[in-house]
């Protein structure tokens, strides 16, 4: 798997497409959601893209975005965290975790990290030392709930 960080500016065509296709793919399609997913802040935010450069019909098997401290919270805040339907249970979700928690660790030290995770993957998130911060809450029709990683 390549790692491909990028901010919303460097991001070509092709791949700002990828990302929407497969964001739309799994949150809309897939879990049967119906929201706006283009929310304004793409175009703030970090974006890791994992490319399988061995997949020639579907390269892009994983993605996240990363939004700056102050944007929507106080804090660096992981979101539209997915992976593509062939990836799952091979460990790319966890990769993917890693690198953005390595990358926001780089760009902001010591700072906590938020985001806000679908009640089911709370203990995902739990094994990278992730706490809940609130109860589960309806988001769009899906129970989720408010985690934070102290540095």
């Amino acid at each position: 798997m390549n790692w491909q960080w990028s901010s919303f500016d460097e991001l070509s065509t092709l791949e700002l497409y990828a990302i929407l296709k497969l964001r739309q793919e799994v949150f809309v399609v897939e879990q049967k959601c119906i929201y706006q997913d283009c929310d304004g802040l793409d175009k703030k935010a970090w974006h890791l893209m994992g490319i399988d450069s061995t997949d020639t019909q579907y390269p892009l098997a994983a993605y996240l975005r990363v939004v700056s401290p102050g944007i929507a919270t106080d804090h660096p805040t992981i979101g539209r965290l997915l992976t593509h339907q062939k990836s799952r249970q091979k460990g790319v979700g966890r990769q993917l975790l890693r690198e953005a928690i390595i990358h926001i660790n780089r760009i902001y030290p010591d700072s906590p990290i938020q985001l806000s995770a679908q009640l089911y993957l709370e203990s995902f998130y739990k094994s990278f030392g992730f706490i809940s911060t609130s109860g589960p809450y309806d988001e769009d029709g899906i129970p989720h709930i408010e985690m934070i990683k102290h540095g």
